[in-house]
């Protein structure tokens, strides 16, 4: 006897249906970019999740790519795959989100609640709060370029070309921002500031 699985997502449209999925988006169909929206926020949500941390703000940055997606979509050749496409516009919206925190620091931004393991106990969840709290601090001290080179390298293990590209830079500046960004976290301290 076979058993049948029911599918959790729909399958992902062929090449042809996203392409008039994004043709009606671009004509103002509400429905389809709906549908686009959908089909990326999740994965959207995750890169941010990795470049800027899991922060409160996600949500609003979210919002922010969703909409520069939707101005920017008519712009959309194909050249590139829309993921491509859409993850160049997540970069720039980290990238400007950095920039301006940095230049007005947060007092101590809260991280979502959903960082810790809610399996654990509350002294482990604790402990991981004050690991990944750590960790963000050494970030935080990289500047913006670096540190998005620096996670799409090392967590996202993306290469030095497909850096560049979501960056709009050189293959060499990657690797040069890359290469500073961990000198810069060698140095860093126990307290998360430069030496």
């Amino acid at each position: 006897m076979t058993v049948a699985i029911a599918r959790v997502s729909p399958p992902a449209p062929s090449a042809d249906e996203l392409d008039a999925l994004v043709a009606r988006a671009v004509a103002g169909d509400q429905l389809a970019f709906a549908a686009l929206y959908r089909m990326h926020a999740g994965g959207v949500h995750a890169l941010l999740t990795r470049l800027v941390g899991p922060r409160a703000e996600r949500e609003d940055l979210l919002q922010d790519v969703f909409v520069r997606f939707h101005r920017a979509l008519p712009r959309f050749r194909g050249d590139a795959a829309l993921a491509t496409f859409l993850h160049r516009i997540v970069v720039r919206v980290a990238l400007d989100h950095l920039r301006a925190r940095r230049r007005r620091p947060e007092a101590g931004a809260p991280l979502d609640e959903e960082v810790a393991d809610t399996s654990a106990s509350p002294e482990q969840r604790l402990a991981q709060r004050a690991e990944i709290e750590r960790a963000l601090g050494f970030l935080d001290g990289l500047g913006p370029e670096q540190r998005i080179a620096f996670v799409l390298r090392e967590v996202l293990e993306l290469s030095y070309p497909e850096i560049a590209q979501l960056m709009g830079t050189f293959a060499t500046t990657a690797r040069m921002r890359v290469t500073a960004a961990t000198r810069a976290l060698a140095r860093l301290d126990t307290k998360g500031t430069a030496r």
